[in-house]
């Protein structure tokens, strides 16, 4: 993924107003983000834990969700799987909800999706974040392949929101 400054993630939001986009908190560190083993940048916003929000680059330009990250249950210890980057975690995944845009999200509508909870998929798919023992299920396609995937699944995912 190319680096995003702060403006340009700003104004790729596709399900919020201009006005909550200009409200929202973007990271400070975007400078020291490994831009390059990134397929997605998400973060969950550090002032209210059930907002997250992450930018992908798709139709050659940056396109950014909001989300609402459901409460995580008390004592939870199942394992769940990520539906982007198909990562198994106990307790490390959660229920992500996003308003679709335009009239139909005004309108109250809302796509899900199970993902990582640190929204880290792209670290855990190159192996460059653990998520512990069983966490990558094993299979005989290349890294390449699973970098697709979680690429493709996440396309699908933005393109429901944007329907």
């Amino acid at each position: 993924m190319k680096p995003l400054t702060e403006q340009e993630i700003r104004a790729a939001f596709v399900n919020c107003t201009k006005g909550e986009a200009k409200r929202l908190t973007v990271p400070r560190d975007l400078a020291d983000r490994p831009w390059g083993d990134l397929d997605y940048l998400g973060w969950r916003d550090p002032q209210a834990p059930d907002r997250a929000y992450l930018a992908v680059e798709l139709d050659g330009g940056p396109k950014a969700l909001v989300l609402r990250a459901s409460a995580a249950a008390v004592g939870q210890a199942r394992r769940s799987m990520c539906s982007m980057c198909l990562t198994t975690h106990s307790g490390g995944v959660c229920l992500m909800v996003a308003p679709k845009a335009g009239r139909a999200g005004q309108q109250g509508n809302s796509v899900g999706a199970y993902l990582c909870a640190d929204l880290a998929c792209s670290l855990y798919v190159r192996g460059r974040r653990d998520a512990g023992i069983g966490a990558r299920l094993p299979e005989t396609i290349t890294l390449e392949e699973k970098i697709r995937r979680t690429v493709a699944n996440l396309a699908a995912f933005v393109a429901k929101v944007t329907a």
